[in-house]
């Protein structure tokens, strides 16, 4: 019987070894054309519920990367279809719209699963646009996104952007333990969005599994992107 468990052991061991070996990690760094790191970037290849998000350093991982796959770069309202061809890692540098530079960079793919593990979403992510915010009648972020995303539960005085609501979106985990999602205006977390112009907002993205944003997003994520911000 020991040495049956032994084995079977040894099997489960075998298959997760080598289910990590068949798993790639593809790192990148992205950059505007005077160099400078662009952060909070979108990247993804088949879907873009699964994506990266670059860092403040314009870093990002995926994984499972085909050297045949085109890499989605998505900032504010731009996207950029960039073919792998075959590269292994990506230095980019975003020159506009329509144009880019990328080469390959032998030391981000010696960073192995160092960017993937850190900044891989692989959770489900919602997005109202700003005009259907706007079309609501409501003069505060939240109590315009009621009743729009499932699961995202709001109570308490509307107005003041959250000051006096109570918000929730994963369920009632605890009777005691705070369940208030990370409120985060473009990279900045806030309190609230008390002050926030419904007419600045470019779209709001709402992310139930909000690890990347470490234990601030335990009970998930309500982002706004506004109009505004710089590339």
């Amino acid at each position: 019987m020991i040495r049956k468990l032994l084995f079977t052991a040894f099997l489960v061991c075998a298959a997760a070894t080598l289910a990590a070996q068949d798993k790639t990690a593809f790192n990148g760094i992205i950059t505007d054309k005077k160099g400078a790191p662009l952060k909070r970037a979108h990247v993804w290849v088949k879907t873009e519920k699964d994506y990266a998000l670059t860092d403040r350093e314009g870093r990002f991982g995926l994984t499972n990367v085909l050297p045949t796959d085109t890499l989605h770069i998505k900032l504010k309202k731009t996207t950029w279809l960039i073919p792998v061809n075959g590269k292994r890692s990506i230095r980019l540098q975003l020159t506009d719209q329509q144009t880019y530079q990328s080469q390959e960079d032998e030391q981000l793919v010696s960073f192995g699963f160092g960017f993937v593990t850190r900044r891989e979403f692989t959770g489900t992510s919602n997005y109202i646009s700003g005009e259907e915010l706007r079309r609501s009648g409501y003069n505060d972020v939240l109590s315009a996104l009621q009743g729009r995303i499932p699961g995202l539960n709001i109570t308490g005085t509307s107005g003041n952007g959250g000051a006096n609501q109570n918000v929730s979106m994963r369920g009632t985990r605890s009777f005691t333990a705070d369940q208030t999602p990370a409120m985060l205006i473009d990279s900045t977390v806030v309190p609230n969005f008390e002050g926030l112009n419904l007419n600045d907002i470019d779209y709001v993205e709402i992310m139930k599994d909000a690890s990347i944003y470490g234990s601030a997003g335990a009970n998930g994520a309500i982002i706004v992107h506004t109009k505004y911000v710089e590339k």
